[in-house]
C-alpha cells in the first residue's frame, strides 16, 4: 500500500523541497524490503514517479538520477523473477520517455549491463540483460551502442555455454544493425552472423532466418549479393524442417532489400515513364534485351577468350549466358540443322557401343564440370574409362581433335544435362556438390543419416552417395584412361582443383564456390545449365522467356517459384503457398516489370490455389501489383485473374472490393466499362448477413463516380444505390445516402442536366411516395444530406426536392415527421438561402416548421421548437448517418 501511495504523497509536498527529499529517501529505504512483492510494486511506482520528477525538475533537481535509477539498475541482478522482469519493463519506459540523462546512461546503466553479461554471472540474468541491450540499442543511439554495447554484442553471440544467449542474440540481431550502420555491420556483426547462422541448435538458425531481412537492409548490394545470398541458400536447405519455414517466410522479404529504386520505375502508363531521365535507363533496358536476344559470332569467340584469362570475371559470365541461352532459345532452324551436321559427322567416327559410353560418361561429368568453367566449356568428357573402353581403336589411333566452336560445345553440353535431367526429374538435383575427397562425402552422409525421414534431405543422401561411388573408382585405371586419352590436362580434376571447392548440402541448389566473393558468378552460370533443362519442351518462343534475370540471385529467385511446389507444403509448411503470396508483390517490384515473365507463371498457379486464404492474400494485394506492372501487362496477366476473383467466394471477393476503384482506374477506359455490367453481382453474397460487404460496395461506389460518365451512372450505378438504401442494414443505408447525394451532385456538374432530374424525379417516386415509413424517412436523409454536403444549388433544392419534402409533415408516422423537423431546424434554415433573401420557398418552410410545433407528438413539437445550436442530429440515435460523414 505504501508503495502505491508514493506519487500521491510526493504530489501533496512537491511545493516543498525538503519534504521531496524525505519522500524519496522514504523510498530508497523501502527499497531495501526484504519482501519481493513491495519491491515489483515499488517497481511498477517508478515511471510513474520518475514523470513527476521530471515536470517538477527546478524544485527537486537531480531526484531520479540520484534516487530513482540506481534502484530500477540493482533491481535488474534481484534474485527475484518478477523484480527483475519489472524492473526491466521500468528500464524500458524510462528511455523511451527520455526520462534517462545519456550520461546517466553511459556510467550507470550500460556499465551495469556490461556486468551482468559477463561470462560468469547467473544464466537467467545474462540472458535478460543481453536482451535488454539490445532493446535499449535503438533508443540510445549509434554511438553509445557502438562504444559500450556492440563489443560485449559480439562476444555473447559467440558464448559456447548458454545457447539461448546466443538465441536472444540472432533474434535482435537485425535491431542492432540497423542501429550500428553498414560500416560496422559489415567489419564486426557479419562474421558473428555467419556463426550464428550455422549454430549447433536450430533454434539459433531460426531465429536467424527470421531477422535476415532487417540484416540485409544494413548492408551494401555487393555484400547482400555475394555474402548474405549463399548464406541464405544454406537456411533454406536446412536439415530443421523449422528452419527452412523461417527462412521461406523470409524469403520474399530478403528478395525485396535487391530492388533499386532508379530502376523499379513507378510510373503506370508506359508512355508515363518516357521522360528525358527515364529514356536513358529505357535505352539501357532495350539495349540489354537486345545483347541477351541477339548475341553475335563475335561476342562468342570473345567468351570464348575471356574463357582462359578472366574465369572469374562478371563479364565473361554474362556473355557466356547470352551464349547459352542464344543457342536454346532463339536460334534459328538452319543454325540447329548445322549444328546437327556437324555433331552428327563428328559423332560418325565412333563405334556405337562407344558412343553410348561417352554419352553415359559425359552425362556423369556434366554436374562435376560445373564446378569449374574451364571443364564446362571445353571438354565433356569423364576422367575414368571403363576397363573395356580401354582397348578402343579410337583412343589408340585417333587424331588430335581440332579446335571445336564455342556454340558447337554449348549445344553439346546442354544436350548432355537435358538428357540427364529427363532421367532424374523425379529426384531434386543437388548440383552443389563439387568433387571431393572419400573422406568428406561419408562425413556429410553420416551426418545427414538422422534426418533421413525429410525428402530433402533424402535426396541430398542419394546424391552424396552417387559422387561416393564415382569417387571410389581405381586410382591406377585413371591414369592408364588419362593416358589413353591424351587430353588428360584439359579434362580431369585435380586434387588442387577438388580442394578450391566446399559441399554446400541444399535442395535444388545450384553450385556456389568455396569463396563468397565469386556468388554471383557462379549463380548466374549454374542457372543456365538448369534452366535449359527445365524448359526443354516449349517452343523456341517460350523458351525465349525463360526464367532469366540479374536483379537478384538466380538461386534465391528459383527458391521463391518453387515455394508453389506441393511438395514444398509437406516437407516446408502447410502455409507456405500464402507467405508467397503475400510477399510477390515486393518481389515483382524489386525485378521490375521488365522481368514479369520469372513470376508471371508462379503467379497464375497462385492465382488458382486450392486454399481461398492464398487466393484472399493476392485479391487484396493485385492493385498493387497493377501499379507495378504497367497498364500493358496488367490487362493481359492480372485482367483475367481479376476476372477470376470476381466469381470466387466472399472471403476472396473482398480483397478485390476493397480496392476496386484502385484497380479499375488503372484500366483502359474500353476495358474499364465492362466491369459496370458485374457490379450487381457484388449485391448477392454467400451469406446475407454479411452486410460489411455491402457496406464496402457503397464505399467504393462513391470513388467509382469520378470514372464513369454521367450516362454510365444513372445507367448502372443508380439502380445499385437505391437498392442499397433500402437496405436491412441501418450502416449500409447511411453510407448508400452518402453515394446518392454524391451521384446527384456528379450528375449536376454532368454536360447533360437531364440526368439530375431524372435522378431526383426517381427519389420522389421511390422513396417520398413509398408505401412504407422507412422508405420515406430514406428520402428524408438524402434530402438532408445533400442539403449539408451542398451537393446541389439551394435555388434547385427548393425547386426539385423542397416541395416533396415539407409534403412529408403531415405524414401519419411520427419518426419521418421528427426527423423532418430537426431536418428543417437544424440544416436548412442554417444555410445563407433561407436566411437572407425573403422568398416563397423561405416561408412554406417556416409554416411547414411551426405546423411541426403543433405536432401532437412530444418529440415532433420538441425538435420543431428548439434552437439549432442546442442540439444536432447526431445526438438523436436515429441521425448517426450525419455523424458519419
Amino acid at each position: 500500500m505504501v508503495a502505491r501511495s508514493l506519487l500521491d504523497t510526493l504530489k501533496e509536498v512537491s511545493d516543498d523541497e525538503r519534504d521531496c527529499i524525505a519522500v524519496l529517501e522514504r523510498i530508497s529505504r523501502l527499497a531495501d524490503d526484504s519482501e519481493p512483492t513491495v519491491r515489483a510494486e515499488l517497481m511498477e511506482q517508478v515511471p510513474h514517479i520518475a514523470m513527476f520528477c521530471q515536470e517538477n525538475r527546478p524544485s527537486i533537481p537531480y531526484a531520479f538520477s540520484k534516487y530513482l535509477l540506481p534502484i530500477v539498475v540493482r533491481y535488474l541482478a534481484d534474485q527475484n523473477n518478477q523484480v527483475r522482469k519489472t524492473s526491466q519493463a521500468a528500464l524500458l519506459v524510462l528511455l523511451e520517455q527520455e526520462l534517462i540523462e545519456r550520461y546517466d546512461v553511459e556510467t550507470k546503466v550500460c556499465p551495469v549491463l556490461i556486468d551482468l553479461t559477463a561470462p560468469d554471472s547467473n544464466d537467467d540474468v545474462k540472458t535478460e540483460a543481453v536482451a535488454i541491450m539490445c532493446k535499449m540499442a535503438s533508443m540510445v543511439g549509434k554511438d553509445i551502442t557502438e562504444r559500450l554495447v556492440l563489443p560485449r554484442f559480439c562476444e555473447m553471440c559467440c558464448d559456447c555455454r548458454m545457447f539461448h544467449v546466443r538465441k536472444v542474440c540472432a533474434a535482435n540481431f537485425g535491431d542492432i544493425c540497423s542501429v550500428v550502420g553498414q560500416q560496422a555491420t559489415e567489419e564486426m556483426l557479419l562474421p558473428r552472423f555467419f556463426q550464428l547462422c550455422s549454430d549447433n541448435v536450430w533454434g539459433v538458425r531460426k531465429a536467424c532466418a527470421e531477422c535476415f531481412m532487417a540484416v540485409s537492409c544494413a548492408t551494401s548490394q555487393e555484400v547482400r549479393r555475394t555474402k548474405l545470398s549463399t548464406l541464405f541458400i544454406n537456411l533454406i536447405s536446412d536439415p530443421s524442417r523449422w528452419v527452412r519455414q523461417a527462412a521461406f517466410q523470409s524469403l520474399g522479404p530478403f528478395i525485396s532489400t535487391f530492388a533499386n529504386p532508379s530502376s523499379s520505375g513507378q510510373y503506370f502508363k508506359e508512355e508515363d515513364g518516357k521522360n528525358p531521365e527515364d529514356c536513358g535507363s529505357a535505352q539501357e533496358d532495350s539495349e540489354q534485351v537486345r545483347t541477351t536476344e541477339d548475341v553475335t559470332t563475335e561476342d562468342e569467340h570473345n567468351s570464348t577468350e575471356d574463357l582462359s584469362s578472366h574465369v572469374d570475371n562478371d563479364d565473361f559470365v554474362t556473355k557466356l549466358e547470352n551464349a547459352v541461352e542464344d543457342q536454346n532459345t532463339v536460334s534459328n532452324n538452319s543454325q540447329r540443322e548445322s549444328d546437327f551436321q556437324t555433331e552428327s559427322s563428328f559423332r560418325c567416327t565412333l563405334s556405337s557401343e562407344s558412343c553410348g559410353e561417352m554419352a553415359e560418361e559425359s552425362e556423369r561429368s556434366s554436374h562435376c564440370c560445373t564446378a569449374g568453367l574451364r571443364e564446362a566449356g571445353l571438354n565433356s568428357q569423364e576422367t575414368s574409362l571403363s576397363e573395356q573402353e580401354l582397348y578402343n581403336s579410337f583412343h589408340f589411333w585417333r587424331t588430335p581433335l581440332p579446335e571445336i566452336d564455342i556454340d558447337f560445345e554449348l549445344q553439346q553440353t546442354s544436350e548432355i544435362i537435358l538428357n540427364r535431367e529427363i532421367q532424374e526429374l523425379t529426384m531434386p538435383v543437388s548440383s552443389n556438390i563439387p568433387m571431393a575427397t572419400r573422406k568428406e562425402l561419408e562425413e556429410m552422409i553420416e551426418n545427414l543419416e538422422p534426418h533421413i525421414d525429410d525428402p530433402d534431405v533424402k535426396a541430398q543422401v542419394e546424391v552424396l552417395s552417387a559422387a561416393l561411388r564415382a569417387s571410389s573408382l581405381d586410382p591406377q585405371e585413371e591414369t592408364m584412361a588419362s593416358v589413353g586419352k591424351g587430353t588428360d590436362s584439359q579434362t580431369e580434376l585435380t586434387i588442387n582443383d577438388q580442394q578450391n571447392f566446399k559441399p554446400i548440402l541444399g535442395d535444388i541448389v545450384p553450385l556456389i564456390g568455396d569463396t563468397v566473393e565469386n556468388m554471383d558468378s557462379t549463380l548466374h552460370y549454374i542457372h543456365n545449365d538448369s534452366d535449359l533443362s527445365t524448359n526443354s519442351s516449349f517452343s523456341p518462343e517460350e523458351e525465349r522467356k525463360s526464367k532469366v534475370q540479374d536483379v537478384v540471385p538466380q538461386a534465391l529467385l528459383d527458391q521463391y517459384l518453387s515455394m508453389t511446389d506441393p511438395s514444398r507444403a509437406q516437407t516446408v509448411d502447410t502455409e507456405i503457398a500464402k507467405h508467397c503470396a503475400y510477399s510477390l508483390p515486393g518481389v515483382a517490384l524489386t525485378l521490375g516489370r521488365q522481368n514479369w515473365h520469372c513470376l508471371k507463371d508462379t503467379y497464375e498457379t497462385l492465382a488458382s490455389d486450392m486454399q481461398w486464404k492464398v487466393r484472399r492474400t493476392l485479391a487484396f494485394s493485385i492493385h498493387e501489383l497493377a501499379v507495378i506492372l504497367g497498364d500493358q501487362l496488367t490487362a493481359g496477366d492480372l485482367v483475367p485473374v481479376f476476372n477470376g476473383f470476381l466469381k470466387d467466394l466472399d472471403e476472396v471477393r473482398i480483397g478485390v472490393l476493397k480496392h476496386l476503384h484502385d484497380f479499375l482506374k488503372l484500366l483502359h477506359l474500353d476495358k474499364r466499362r465492362e466491369y459496370l455490367y458485374q457490379l450487381q453481382e457484388f449485391l448477392v453474397t454467400d451469406n446475407s448477413r454479411n452486410w460489411r460487404f455491402r457496406a464496402e460496395l457503397a464505399e467504393q461506389l462513391i470513388l467509382l463516380l469520378d470514372l464513369y460518365s454521367a450516362r454510365d451512372i444513372y445507367d448502372y450505378l443508380r439502380p445499385i444505390a437505391f437498392s442499397l438504401c433500402a437496405d436491412k442494414v441501418s450502416s449500409v443505408r447511411w453510407i448508400s445516402y452518402k453515394l446518392v447525394s454524391e451521384m446527384v451532385k456528379k450528375l449536376y456538374m454532368a454536360s447533360t442536366s437531364t440526368f439530375v432530374i431524372d435522378l431526383m424525379n426517381e427519389l420522389v417516386e421511390k422513396f417520398c411516395r413509398c408505401r412504407k415509413w422507412s422508405g420515406r424517412q430514406t428520402f428524408v436523409f438524402i434530402c438532408q444530406t445533400i442539403s449539408e454536403d451542398d451537393c446541389l444549388p439551394m435555388d434547385q433544392f427548393a425547386v426539385h426536392l423542397l416541395p416533396h419534402l415539407l409534403h412529408l409533415a403531415s405524414d401519419r408516422v411520427p419518426n419521418v415527421r421528427v426527423l423532418l423537423a430537426k431536418t428543417l431546424k437544424q440544416t436548412l434554415l442554417e444555410k445563407e438561402y433561407f436566411l437572407n433573401s425573403a422568398n416563397s420557398h423561405q416561408e412554406a418552410v417556416e409554416q411547414t416548421i411551426m405546423a411541426l410545433q403543433m405536432d401532437d407528438d412530444n418529440d415532433v413539437k420538441y425538435f420543431a421548437s428548439i434552437h439549432p445550436a442546442s442540439t444536432k442530429i447526431a445526438d438523436d440515435a436515429m441521425s448517426t448517418a450525419s455523424s458519419t460523414y
